[in-house]
């Protein structure tokens, strides 16, 4: 059967003087309509109402778009008047949270927001569950979404780089990028309480954040790539892959056999293994989500083909000692002792992509190849990155421009547009 819901009832708000404006006593009728009476023949009537007189005199009323009706109760008029203004003004502007709503702890929005966050790859997951855990959840878990406001929120941020709880354990002051992620965390909640009808607006929108230091890279010649590979023993063409292919570190350990293909001098990278905190190592995609294919030099070509002379094509190119996935620790215990032998002390398996892009660019290479390369996912990114290695164009450009101009001044037209080509000739007259 077929039900029929019932009327919604109408928005509307007003204010009543519960002292004054209350229904008066009306005659009691019988089941027939008709008037009923008392022993003595007077008329009954409806008692008199129990609000009368007692507790604070003004009542603001109110019914939301969904035909629920709010009541509160005012000593003054004036604030009963307020908070029914308030109301309208905030449906007018579209602006209105049920009140219920926006008294949420937050603790419970951000773990509402977290769960949604299943199908991100398992670093990502466990980077937000960190955040949380040490850095925001112990500041505003148990804040009301309505309670937490932009000059709050803007001293936490401030006070992050000071004395930001970097383990449950100790505090130390945060850098600038684990402050900024915090940040973002805290924001990414508050923007899911918004869509999810809990707030109207984001107080931690516009906060000044501390600025990331720009570390200057270090961009190794073919000489030192060549020396630092040659002292990292069986990690040798580990390196080579790295600095002339520009592949992440995790994406180097996840390669296997059938990822190579040294007809066509081309790597597929399509996985890239990380480590996840309380899990160990994980595969997964890329960093963006993208396969793409890489050159592979020619004598990068020769050192792989002897590696993978007898391999399978779902052996690793690049095992640990067990065989499984290369722990980054295991590979720098040797990279560092080879850094610093050949005069590199504090490179960084990292370094050796940088040293990719800026080498690629050396052999002419333009942006959007250097984004292919790197698997960046736009060249903006590319160019935000290693754009200053292109400032060699600039002088191009104007030796160019130099050759014009050069070229021009020697036309026979040029000689006579300069006062040079006038002296010891007549002027040129116009003939009307």
């Amino acid at each position: 059967m077929r039900t029929v819901p019932a009327t919604m009832r109408n928005r509307r708000a007003g204010v009543e003087d519960l002292w004054r404006d209350l229904p008066k006593p009306r005659p009691v009728l019988n089941a027939d309509g008709q008037p009923m009476y008392d022993n003595n023949g007077v008329p009954r009537t409806t008692s008199k109402p129990k609000l009368h007189g007692k507790g604070k005199r003004w009542r603001g009323r109110y019914v939301d778009a969904h035909g629920k009706e709010h009541t509160r109760r005012f000593a003054r008029k004036v604030d009963a008047n307020d908070w029914v203004e308030e109301f309208t003004v905030e449906h007018a502007t579209g602006t209105w949270v049920d009140p219920k709503r926006k008294a949420t702890a937050f603790s419970v929005v951000a773990e509402q927001w977290y769960a949604t966050k299943a199908t991100k790859a398992p670093t990502t997951i466990a980077g937000y569950r960190s955040l949380l855990d040490t850095q925001v959840l112990p500041r505003w878990g148990d804040s009301a979404l309505s309670d937490i406001n932009y000059e709050d929120v803007q001293i936490w941020v401030t006070g992050l780089s000071k004395s930001g709880k970097a383990t449950k354990d100790g505090a130390k002051p945060l850098s600038p990028s684990r402050t900024i992620q915090a940040y973002q965390v805290l924001d990414q909640v508050l923007r899911y309480a918004i869509r999810a009808k809990r707030l109207a607006f984001n107080p931690a929108s516009d906060i000044e954040l501390p600025r990331k230091a720009d570390p200057d890279k270090r961009y190794l010649s073919h000489e030192q790539i060549r020396r630092l590979a040659a002292e990292c023993g069986r990690f040798h063409t580990m390196v080579l892959v790295l600095a002339y292919c520009g592949l992440r570190y995790g994406e180097a350990i996840a390669l296997r056999g059938k990822n190579v293909d040294l007809k066509t001098s081309r790597i597929r990278v399509q996985t890239s293994v990380t480590r996840v905190t309380g899990v160990g190592l994980v595969e997964g995609p890329t960093k963006n989500h993208a396969a793409r294919s890489v050159p592979i030099p020619k004598f990068v070509v020769a050192e792989l083909r002897d590696r993978l002379q007898d391999a399978n094509p779902d052996d690793l190119v690049f095992p640990s000692r067990n065989d499984g996935w290369l722990p980054l620790g295991e590979f720098r215990w040797v990279f560092d002792a080879a850094a610093k032998k050949v005069g590199l002390e504090g490179l960084v398996p990292h370094e050796l992509r940088h040293t990719a892009a800026s080498l690629a660019i050396a052999a002419g290479a333009n942006v959007k190849v250097v984004q292919k390369l790197l698997g960046h996912k736009t060249a903006t990114l590319t160019l935000d990155r290693y754009g200053h290695l292109f400032a060699d164009d600039l002088d191009t450009v104007a030796a160019a421009l130099d050759a014009a101009a050069e070229a021009s001044s020697k036309t026979a037209a040029y000689s006579l547009r300069t006062q040079e080509g006038f002296n010891g000739r007549p002027h040129l007259h116009s003939v009307r």
